[in-house]
């Protein structure tokens, strides 16, 4: 028997198949009267319920691949005499687990056994599942708008750079003095040099903290660049909102400059006004509570 069938076969035994979440933390809501663990039994003797469980548990392949969680739900199927048939386990909405198989199993389309679930009053995984691709797709458009905003002469570094994220790791000093000279280069002029790594750091993600590590690169350029340098630079009629971001980003985060203290005391009182404007009107309440510390006027 091929193996991506073989759970479709035991499907076609099924009588009734009980839904069930796996581990402490549940994405499976509890439905009244379903059991102490918040199970679900679900009768499939009805004349469409298993055509439906069956296209929602359709196997595309067997890739030799256990992803090594516990998963998140858990089906039992049972016959008509109550035995039970099998057990699988549903991970991340995309693939089964099952003790006949060798690997895990990739669903043909992992989002309509969500959308069963869902329809059987489960529905925890869908909203999960969804709430993920929303996040995965931001962080995706950020890297894009980050990548966009890279400064010329830059480009053949993108690789080295993203790749801290992958791997979690800092940037290295040889990393950054070549970035640095590749940026002297490219921007002979230092004010335009400062706008280029504003206009940089102001793209992404945008965050204070919780940001990908790679984004965290032009700000440990910008806290090489003297005050004097960036204080042209944000007066300079080029200047706008994305470089005010980067701006506020840069001055308002942890650590970001050997004297940040002092240089954030020697913002002209205009300047201060415009980056605290900007970070309220941000939408991001940790920004806006950093700035307010750092930048709001000080009382007396």
């Amino acid at each position: 028997m091929d193996g991506t069938t073989a759970l479709d076969s035991v499907l076609q035994e099924a009588h009734t198949v009980r839904v069930s979440s796996v581990g402490p933390v549940s994405p499976v809501s509890p439905v009244s009267g379903s059991g102490v663990d918040g199970g679900i039994r679900v009768d499939l003797s009805g004349p469409a319920e298993p055509a439906r469980i069956r296209a929602a548990m359709a196997v595309e392949s067997l890739p030799g691949i256990r992803c090594m969680c516990p998963g998140d739900v858990r089906f039992e199927v049972f016959d008509r005499a109550g035995g039970r048939l099998a057990a699988v386990v549903l991970h991340h909405g995309a693939t089964l687990s099952w003790g006949h198989w060798d690997s895990d199993a990739v669903l043909a389309d992992g989002r309509l056994l969500l959308a069963w679930l869902d329809g059987h009053g489960v529905p925890g995984p869908l909203q999960e599942f969804e709430a993920g691709r929303l996040r995965a797709q931001k962080s995706a458009d950020a890297e894009r708008d980050w990548l966009a905003a890279m400064p010329a002469g830059l480009e053949g570094t993108a690789n080295r750079v993203l790749d801290l994220s992958r791997t979690g790791g800092t940037p290295s000093p040889e990393l950054l003095a070549d970035l640095t000279d590749r940026l002297q280069q490219a921007f002979p002029d230092r004010v335009e040099r400062a706008l280029a790594l504003l206009d940089w750091y102001g793209s992404g993600s945008g965050r204070c903290s919780g940001y990908p590590l790679h984004e965290g690169v032009p700000g440990e350029l910008l806290g090489r660049v003297p005050l004097a340098d960036l204080l042209d630079a944000l007066a300079d009629p080029r200047a706008g909102d994305r470089h005010d971001a980067g701006a506020v980003r840069h001055l308002v985060g942890w650590k970001t400059r050997p004297r940040q203290k002092r240089d954030v005391a020697r913002l002209p009182e205009a300047l201060r006004v415009r980056l605290l404007a900007h970070a309220r009107r941000s939408g991001d309440s940790g920004k806006q509570a950093r700035a307010e510390r750092w930048l709001a006027p000080r009382q007396g």
